[in-house]
């Protein structure tokens, strides 16, 4: 078969920034993607409906005419977030998340949450009013090993939580092992979990290839076969509790080419693409649409799109990077490779 048509997909998980970058990356996303679920660890971060709204505004500004996108928003958890903000996310109509970074997690983490007990209260709202937590699952403890801090989040935070809030919605988002996904699928219909294309197709190989590979590293970072092959089973099952979430995160080459680079892969010039390479290789294409169209809405409780896609199977030679701020270029991730895939 030489073309793939789908229901227009969706993104829920994704980084698209502000400002110069905001209006470099978003073309890519909204050519591809209905929606997306938008990270709010700007600087400062999102914390509040009103900061939300004038983000959404920014982004909605920043969209090329004639592009049909919509952005679904996010609030970013503090260990202060009143749970009187749950109510007016609730009664936003486009606020649809809150995000759980552990202080220091990732990129522009350092406002995230030291201690769950701190954000009680708002996670009982969260809890009542179903508004999902969207989660960063590694610790940050410096003792715990940098492969093993997603199975160590997941003992330590994840099934305490849920203990203690048994009916919140919980999304583990950027799934990269086989004990996160054994966590999904144990656990209610109010758990969910995302997958990225660039942990379903490369291992922890892939960042020491030749030598240290930055455009490879994100975080979580990537791990052993194993686990990817875990994930990749997932993704194609069918199980409704997976669905697609690229994380793409843009960086400036010279942030990703550093002594101490940033952590993050630049996806969204193939976001779909690169999954349909995913489920191609697993033998399993008939079953992209749901991972890609269905289950995100279904579990966010929104309706399913109705538009269609065309991919063709038509090699695409990536740049070797792209436009991005003023003075500074963007390394998508097969930079000088190819991908298998095009949009018709």
């Amino acid at each position: 078969m030489q073309t793939l048509t789908l229901t227009r997909p969706d993104d829920w998980h994704l980084h698209l920034r502000d400002g110069e970058a905001l209006a470099a990356v978003l073309p890519d996303t909204a050519r591809r993607f209905a929606r997306a679920i938008v990270m709010p660890n700007l600087k400062p971060p999102v914390t509040t409906v009103a900061l939300a709204a004038a983000y959404r505004e920014r982004i909605l500004a920043a969209l090329p005419a004639g592009m049909n996108f919509t952005p679904l928003m996010t609030l970013y958890l503090t260990n202060n977030m009143p749970a009187a903000e749950i109510d007016a996310v609730k009664a936003s109509g486009f606020v649809h998340a809150i995000k759980l970074y552990p202080a220091g997690a990732t990129t522009n983490s350092d406002a995230g949450v030291s201690d769950l007990k701190k954000c009680a209260a708002t996670l009982a709202r969260m809890e009542k009013l179903g508004v999902p937590l969207l989660v960063h699952g590694e610790v940050t403890d410096p003792a715990v090993d940098v492969f093993d801090r997603e199975a160590v989040f997941i003992d330590r935070v994840l099934i305490p939580l849920l203990r203690d809030y048994p009916a919140l919605k919980v999304v583990l988002e950027h799934v990269t092992t086989r004990n996160g996904i054994e966590f999904v699928k144990d656990s209610g219909a109010n758990v969910a979990g995302t997958l990225t294309a660039h942990h379903l197709l490369l291992n922890r190989n892939a960042m020491f290839a030749g030598g240290i590979r930055p455009h490879h590293y994100c975080l979580p970072v990537l791990k052993r076969e194993s686990h990817r092959q875990s994930l990749l089973a997932a993704a194609v099952s069918g199980n409704p509790k997976f669905f697609l979430g690229t994380d793409s995160a843009p960086h400036a080459q010279s942030a990703k080419e550093a002594a101490c680079g940033c952590a993050g892969c630049y996806t969204a010039h193939a976001g779909i693409e690169l999954y349909v390479e995913a489920f191609e290789a697993a033998g399993a294409r008939d079953k992209l649409e749901a991972f890609a169209s269905f289950h995100g809405a279904d579990y966010y409780g929104l309706p399913r799109n109705t538009e269609k896609i065309t991919l063709r199977r038509d090699a695409v030679t990536v740049p070797a990077s792209l436009d991005y701020l003023a003075g500074e270029r963007l390394v998508p991730l097969r930079a000088g490779e190819s991908v298998a895939w095009r949009l018709a």
